[in-house]
């Protein structure tokens, strides 16, 4: 499938990862519906990008708030081909920690924005792009989800976050093999360590640490080489079912 022309949805699509993918998107001839809890940031990039963006507030852990988000590039730019879920949170904690168990509403609220969430949006998506009339290659859409090296190599304080990003690894293959009558693919990124404003919220030593693990290139990872990747993944149409690793060789220590 080609970028040029065609409608990508974005959920995370204010910032980090979302922002570089919608601001390639736009620059590549696409159209992109950026999808976000952050109204300001949301808007003021739309703004940027100017007539082929726009920007709506979505939750993605509310089949409404999905609904509406996909609903939107259906009506605002006449149809959609693609998603690519970039909404997430980190929560890290201890198991078992200095003043007690892992809180259990902290886990579940991880679990829900990038697990749930990421389903949630790529079910509602899916069901639009079905009605797509097919491409020459029978391709009607394509699904890239956002996994983490940490679904594969979680670190200590990681369990709720590992938990899932591997939840999003392994429903890379189950839907992509259900989603193929379809003409619809689907695919995963597990990045590493890249520069985004989650990676900011954490300690200078969490980032420094992980930092001098990645054999080469020896720095975080750029928002606009994950955009790179997805703009590979939507025009190569035998990348499927897969989790593609993007990490500089990176192999995370326990902590």
């Amino acid at each position: 499938m080609n970028v040029a022309g065609h409608t990508f949805l974005v959920t995370g699509g204010a910032s980090g990862l979302g922002a570089a993918c919608a601001r390639m998107f736009a620059a590549a001839d696409a159209r992109v519906v950026i999808a976000d809890l952050n109204a300001a940031q949301g808007e003021a990039l739309a703004n940027e990008l100017g007539e082929v963006a726009a920007f709506v507030p979505t939750d993605v852990t509310s089949a409404a708030s999905g609904q509406a988000a996909v609903q939107f590039a259906l009506d605002r730019f006449g149809g959609l081909q693609g998603i690519v879920n970039c909404a997430g949170i980190l929560g890290a904690a201890r198991v078992v920690g200095k003043d007690g168990p892992h809180d259990l509403e902290l886990f579940a609220r991880v679990v829900q924005v990038n697990l749930i969430g990421t389903f949630n949006m790529l079910r509602l998506a899916a069901a639009a792009m079905q009605r797509n009339v097919a491409l020459a290659d029978g391709e009607r859409g394509v699904i890239i989800n956002t996994a983490s090296v940490a679904a594969f190599e979680g670190q200590i304080g990681q369990a709720a976050y590992a938990a899932s990003k591997g939840g999003v690894a392994s429903l890379t293959l189950p839907v992509a093999r259900e989603l193929a009558k379809l003409g619809i693919r689907c695919v995963a990124i597990a990045p590493g360590v890249f520069e985004t404003a989650m990676m900011q919220a954490t300690s200078d030593a969490l980032r420094d640490s992980l930092a001098s693990q990645i054999p080469f290139p020896p720095r975080l990872g750029r928002p606009e080489e994950f955009a790179q990747l997805v703009r590979h993944i939507v025009e190569n149409i035998q990348l499927n079912g897969s989790v593609v690793r993007l990490d500089g060789a990176l192999r995370m220590g326990s902590k």
